[in-house]
């Protein structure tokens, strides 16, 4: 008996098979690629993502007949519009898309004094992207069946039902947190048809069963379950063993952030606030553009004849502050929590005397210092972090593991699996097909911790004096921005 867990990320999907124990058996990662067709877009194509799933699973190496459970997670804030046939209409804007920005002012109108529970206004959202379609190409929008989300999309494509899970629905402005529901009179207002979106499941709610068209195309067997997933984070969240309140994930994939569980929604309009992947829990998040998406354009850039194993060494022999560099990693815009999608990029600081090692270095300190940003506003409504459970490929690196844990005073815990999204999607497949019973147990079985990173005092004062440039660089350069 084995589980399929299949992670629709920003730069590749990762299809990852567990067996009944949840030890990872096989993983297959298929890269697809980011659109920019116009400045401050970021679009891709769903039907890329399917066939790479598609391709993925063809190429595992275990009986795909044995595979009794799907579970699906995917990047946040998708707009897939389908139409009636299942056909995709049109790139979906991705989660660091801000072509919305006007639409936001009308959302907002119309969101003052409402008493749902949702989130800031801002264009990377799912909504805005909604109107924008339905402003800017209303024959896309006419002809849309449903919007869908990331994993949703993927989850069609395998089982023929539409479904929005629950841990996905604070892309919607429409979408009461607490509550777990729709607010079609508040979607009316905003101009939207609420038709245009499907039913509401928990996350490890089966949706439906493997068809034979999806069968033909993966090989998979018809039949098999498919439960609706969700985000990738909150998937993440949990495959690192975070399901309790106080417990933490600290997020290294393409983006950067952290995901704080709270047995009762704790608001910040500087953070973003949603439904775990379990029933009765959110997450407040810090989502940050600049994550390992940063060090993976340092290494294209600027490194291209050295390995990323490299560079980690390099910027290991550089001390503790970069010696006065500093980074703002706001590459594309910058989500929580300043929430400026005209934010830019800096290096400040260069001197004669500067190598690639201080570069390299000073790129980890600069998502750190977002991370750091991110867990003092948290603070602010009363969410205190000491143990940060790191996950993504980040985690990988020690340096930077290491930079993260002196620049924010955590201790920071690396969990031994490497396709964390994964095993937390296949553990809501486990808890759909009734596999998993006792979450709790089954999490202290297969989530071991296998390196701890304790902050470094020394260190720890030197990035005090870093971090508050980091802060006062963003001040200064704002308006400029």
């Amino acid at each position: 008996m084995y589980l399929l867990g299949i992670d629709i990320g920003t730069s590749a999907c990762k299809i990852a098979v567990f067996d009944r124990d949840f030890n990872l058996a096989t993983m297959v990662t298929k890269p697809y690629e980011v659109y920019y067709p116009n400045p401050g877009w970021a679009e891709q194509n769903p039907n890329e993502w399917w066939n790479a799933v598609c391709a993925g699973i063809r190429e595992l190496t275990v009986p795909l007949d044995k595979i009794d459970g799907i579970g699906i997670d995917g990047q946040g804030w998708s707009c897939i519009p389908i139409d009636k046939n299942g056909e995709v209409l049109h790139n979906t804007p991705i989660w660091f898309d801000t072509r919305a920005v006007a639409e936001c002012a009308e959302i907002e109108s119309v969101m003052h004094g409402t008493k749902i529970l949702t989130n800031v206004v801002n264009p990377s959202y799912t909504t805005p992207k909604v109107l924008w379609f339905k402003k800017n190409m209303p024959e896309i929008y006419a002809k849309t069946q449903y919007f869908l989300q990331s994993n949703s999309f993927i989850a069609y494509k395998l089982t023929g039902k539409f479904s929005q899970d629950k841990s996905q629905g604070y892309a919607h402005y429409f979408y009461d947190l607490k509550n777990c529901s729709y607010d079609g009179d508040l979607a009316r207002d905003m101009g939207i048809d609420i038709a245009k979106f499907p039913q509401i499941y928990d996350c490890f709610d089966v949706v439906g069963t493997i068809t034979e068209a999806a069968s033909r195309e993966t090989g998979l067997r018809v039949g098999t379950t498919v439960v609706a997933g969700g985000l990738d984070a909150a998937c993440g969240t949990l495959g690192v063993g975070v399901f309790k309140s106080g417990q933490t994930q600290e997020q290294g994939g393409q983006a950067g952030g952290m995901s704080i569980c709270a047995d009762e929604p704790k608001f910040h309009e500087k953070l973003i606030l949603g439904n775990h992947v379990l029933p009765n829990l959110w997450l407040l998040q810090g989502g940050t553009v600049g994550g390992g998406a940063s060090m993976k354009w340092f290494s294209e850039q600027f490194g291209t004849d050295m390995s990323l194993k490299q560079l980690d060494e390099i910027a290991s022999q550089t001390p503790a502050g970069s010696d006065g560099l500093t980074f703002l990693p706001y590459l594309a815009g910058e989500r929580s929590p300043i929430w400026n999608p005209n934010a830019k990029g800096v290096y400040f600081g260069i001197t004669f005397d500067k190598s690639r090692g201080h570069f390299a270095r000073a790129t980890m300190e600069g998502v750190a210092y977002s991370l750091l940003h991110n867990l003092e506003t948290a603070a602010e409504s009363g969410a205190s972090v000491d143990v940060l459970r790191a996950m993504g490929g980040a985690s990988n690196s020690q340096i930077w593991t290491q930079i993260k844990a002196d620049v924010t005073g955590r201790t920071i815990e690396v969990p031994g699996s490497d396709a964390a999204t994964c095993l937390g999607a296949v553990l809501l497949a486990g808890m759909g097909i009734g596999l998993v019973t006792n979450l709790e147990d089954t999490i202290g079985k297969i989530v071991k911790v296998k390196r701890v990173h304790q902050p470094n005092p020394a260190n720890f004062e030197a990035y005090q004096k870093g971090y508050k440039t980091y802060i006062e660089l963003y001040k200064r350069l704002e308006d400029l921005m």
